[in-house]
């Protein structure tokens, strides 16, 4: 295949927040994201505006607008969002007001849809690229990351933004919830051009199933 570059790496997380010094000594096993419900608290949005949001979608906004700030790429730029598990804390909440209630609320339900978190950072921030939702088959994130960066070896895309965000799953779910229950976002550029301080994708042995395993990839 030919050669991507991957550039311009955000990432949020619980108990590291953005500070890229924790997150080298996250990338090292020197420090551990916090498996709590902390959200960034994303003072430059209005408001009104992020007053009802989930925390994956609060950490999406967060990614998105740091790696703005940080490569100021076209905000015509195409987004390919990977998520294992979207809006799980929402949907659990309308799922049960369904069950007990027999009712469910318009606003409620509007914002529990898969796309939500990556729509509401286009809102927030004047996108305009337009954007494609991509759930893992199996959840094997490999195969989410070869769909996001199709456009770009497919030369459809010079570039794309590549966003992956999943939230901490809630308690209720018990014994349901899955092994890596880690609350992380991070964003990045994909380019077919060479970028100061990117790393070169030759193929896809480096991807594997975890997002977070990932993402401790291209930190070292």
């Amino acid at each position: 295949m030919r050669n991507i570059y991957l550039s311009d790496i955000t990432m949020w997380a619980p108990g590291l927040g953005s500070d890229p010094e924790l997150w080298k000594n996250w990338a090292e096993n020197k420090e551990s994201i916090a498996l709590s419900n902390e959200s960034p608290k994303l003072e430059y949005t209005n408001p009104l505006f992020r007053r009802r949001l989930s925390q994956i979608t609060k950490m999406t906004v967060e990614v998105v607008h740091a790696l703005l700030e940080k490569s100021h790429i076209n905000k015509d730029t195409k987004l390919e969002f990977i998520s294992l598990r979207g809006e799980i804390a929402r949907t659990f909440s309308v799922t049960k007001g369904i069950i007990e209630d027999g009712i469910i609320l318009p606003a409620g339900f509007s914002l529990s849809v898969f796309n939500t978190p990556i729509s509401s950072a286009t809102l927030a921030f004047g996108l305009k690229g337009g954007y494609s939702v991509l759930y893992p088959s199996k959840n094997d994130f490999s195969e989410s990351f070869k769909a996001a960066v199709a456009p770009v070896l497919a030369g459809t895309e010079k570039e794309v933004i590549l966003v992956y965000a999943d939230e901490f799953v809630p308690e209720a779910y018990g014994d349901k919830r899955p092994s890596e229950n880690i609350p992380v976002a991070f964003a990045c550029v994909i380019s077919v051009e060479k970028k100061d301080e990117c790393i070169v994708f030759e193929d896809f042995s480096n991807v594997g199933k975890s997002p977070v395993e990932f993402l401790r990839f291209l930190l070292k």
